[in-house]
């Protein structure tokens, strides 16, 4: 199973942008689907989840309000809606996958997602 991840770019603070990531090579369907970020010289650290059959999502704080993610079971894909981008989201942001489902106390964690995409930059500039 591959994750591709796209809809990365430079945007000014204040602006918006949408990630989305599909999948491919695999016959089964992913139960959390996640999206992490990296910054320069910083851990990974989450950003969103969902998991299958889930209403409500999990937002890291620092996102809370301003992103939205959501999925599309039939395509096994995820999306990430980001407004009111700030210079510090400036990352590497990567969307992860399980076909387990993660516990809730779990689903903030990247060793929960088995599955990886590459990667998209988002560059948001002051």
């Amino acid at each position: 199973v591959q994750l591709q991840a796209s809809g990365g770019g430079l945007v000014q603070a204040g602006g918006s942008l949408r990630l989305s990531c599909g999948t491919s090579g695999g016959t089964f369907t992913m139960n959390g689907m996640g999206w992490f970020r990296q910054a320069p010289e910083k851990a990974r650290e989450f950003v969103a989840a969902v998991r299958w059959g889930d209403t409500r999502p999990y937002y890291a704080d620092s996102v809370k309000g301003r992103f939205t993610i959501s999925r599309d079971n039939a395509k096994n894909a995820v999306y990430l809606e980001m407004n009111s981008l700030k210079p510090e989201d400036t990352a590497v942001y990567y969307c992860a996958a399980s076909p387990n489902r993660p516990i809730t106390s779990n689903v903030r964690n990247p060793q929960q997602y088995g599955y990886w995409g590459q990667g998209t930059q988002v560059t948001v500039s002051s």
